[in-house]
């Protein structure tokens, strides 16, 4: 027997004035037949990326032996929640990224290329991991990629070791000479995800003029509900509240902003004042781009290079950079891992928080591929070597989770680029400066 009621396109919005709603993935947008009508949507994958500046303390960070991955050092703690979903990469490495440099820790992350010496415009690099991603995977969705940071992008000339500046400003480039800036702003990236029509202007008034995007769309959102099943009214509820709860911490954050007669010169007027807040904020906007299917492609600095942020509500009132240059005294080196930890439980927040998303047959987690990591090694050193990485989620693509890998030679940082960008449907020959595949990354045997 054929099920004649007609299936919900997947790219299905709700459009208003000014304002796009894109709808998460529903049962309601499979093909209606008999054959289907108990097999859940199915998801698209996507991947996503990390970057921590200054290394890590390797002794709290590095888990002891290699296969299994057994108890979670302190840094790493805040994971335990997804331990099986979770994958350390040893003695990865950036060969191209000598000589050492904060500039290069940066520039080598996502495109393991050589970056060439230079104070002025005619700088040179290569096309970073998530924009050749973006090439395949962004062709069906409202944006290719999103690129976020939390702090301001203000250098401009020359910053460190004769590097020019946009080597550490930029994460993302699509080409070798094209770096692409990034968003810190919340109101800003949720505009970029809601916004429709007219000009940038235009779109934030049309977002300001109401208590809240969704006004717009009541009436279209009540006759979703009554044309699909219980169990997809249930997820659109989700959703729908994810956005309110984003939109009213935006909106907060703009109300302190107000009343604050000292702003951060480091930040964007009218982000969160507390720097966790501002990144569990710019977290939950990559959720809803996700679960809205916006986009596939996400990187993320969480701080820059030469950060000179403190951290006192963790008991780190020094500045991160000096601070990085430890000499291996102990007292530093324990505020650099408490730095380490603190931003692994942010990142943390934001997977249980994926798996958390039911999508298809799985979770949002289950169908994203996230790298997390520093293009330094030992920050004291400057050295571009045993780079602290770390790779969850994907279940749908067959990681398996809950292993150490540990490389006994120093390897490309590009050989796990490339393995991550086969996994999610980008096949290429080669990446960086890539030797081969990370073959084992989806068996949990040691190499």
């Amino acid at each position: 027997m054929i099920i004649t009621k007609k299936a919900l396109p997947r790219r299905t919005f709700l459009k208003g004035v000014q304002a796009t709603l894109a709808l998460p993935l529903l049962d309601a947008m499979i093909p209606a037949m008999t054959a289907l009508a108990q097999t859940p949507a199915q998801a698209v994958r996507r991947l996503g990326y990390v970057f921590v500046p200054m290394g890590c303390d390797h002794a709290r960070w590095t888990p002891e032996g290699q296969g299994a991955l057994g108890q979670l050092t302190p840094c790493l703690s805040p994971l335990a929640p997804i331990k099986d979903q979770l994958t350390v990469v040893t003695n990865m490495e950036l060969q191209n990224s000598y000589p050492g440099t904060h500039d290069t820790s940066n520039s080598g992350f996502l495109s393991a290329a050589f970056a060439k010496h230079t104070e002025s415009s005619d700088y040179h690099l290569g096309t970073t991991a998530d924009q050749l991603a973006a090439q395949q995977m962004g062709q069906e969705t409202q944006l290719r990629s999103l690129e976020l940071s939390m702090d301001l992008n203000p250098l401009a000339g020359v910053c460190n070791n004769g590097y020019a500046c946009v080597y550490q400003n930029n994460l993302s480039w699509s080409s070798p000479t094209t770096p692409l800036p990034s968003e810190a702003h919340p109101r800003l990236v949720f505009e970029r995800l809601f916004g429709e029509g007219g000009s940038l202007e235009e779109r934030r008034a049309a977002l300001r003029s109401r208590a809240s995007l969704l006004d717009a769309f009541n009436d279209d959102i009540a006759r979703l509900k009554g044309t699909v099943g219980s169990s997809d009214r249930a997820r659109v509820d989700q959703y729908l509240d994810s956005i309110r709860e984003v939109e009213r911490q935006i909106q907060q954050a703009e109300a302190g902003a107000s009343k604050n007669p000292m702003p951060d010169l480091d930040r964007p007027v009218g982000v969160p004042e507390m720097f966790a807040d501002h990144a569990k904020l710019l977290f939950d906007l990559r959720v809803l781009a996700f679960q809205g299917d916006i986009t596939r492609v996400v990187s993320f600095q969480l701080t820059r290079e030469l950060s000179n942020r403190t951290y006192p509500e963790i008991g780190v009132p020094d500045p991160h950079h000096p601070t990085s240059h430890h000499g291996n005294d102990p007292e530093k080196v324990a505020k650099i891992a408490k730095i380490n930890t603190f931003h692994v439980s942010l990142w943390s927040d934001f997977l249980q928080k994926l798996a958390a998303t039911p999508e298809g047959d799985g979770t949002l987690l289950d169908n994203t591929v996230y790298m997390y990591g520093s293009g330094m090694g030992n920050p004291s050193l400057h050295d571009h070597v045993n780079l602290p990485i770390l790779v969850a989620g994907g279940a749908a693509t067959g990681m398996k989770g809950g292993q150490h890998i540990r490389y006994h030679e120093g390897t490309s940082l590009g050989n796990l680029h490339l393995t991550l960008l086969d996994k999610v449907g980008v096949r290429l020959d080669s990446f960086g400066d890539s030797s081969g595949k990370v073959e084992n990354l989806f068996d949990p045997v040691a190499l």
